[in-house]
């Protein structure tokens, strides 16, 4: 019976700091949403490394060739929306212009 005790508050507490951890929401109420990460000046590819499988992602070329992105590693990231440290919602859409590695920042 003691030992019953023990593994279930043991089960308890491993499951209590995984959810703490990974931001799991014990109470009935939604968790906050997280704040939006600033990408400004980083590559593409940490965008897709940040955000949520179901976030969704619009990338556009502003550098004025208005060229299809398809390799991420080539790009990196000049405007944002939301704007760094806004909430960002599961499902919520994020907005990213690009322009090539190599390239500079349009002047907004």
């Amino acid at each position: 019976m003691r030992m019953r005790a023990r593994a279930a508050t043991v089960t308890a507490t491993l499951f209590l700091a995984t959810a703490a951890t990974t931001g799991i929401a014990l109470g009935e109420g939604a968790a906050a949403p997280r704040p939006m990460p600033a990408f400004i000046g980083k590559g593409l590819v940490q965008v897709f490394n940040k955000l949520g499988a179901r976030t969704k992602l619009d990338v556009q070329d502003i550098g004025g060739g208005h060229r299809t992105v398809l390799w991420p590693f080539n790009w990196k990231v000049c405007t944002q929306t939301p704007s760094a440290g806004a909430p960002l919602a599961g499902h919520s859409r994020v907005g990213v212009g690009v322009v090539k590695k190599t390239e500079r920042c349009p002047k907004r």
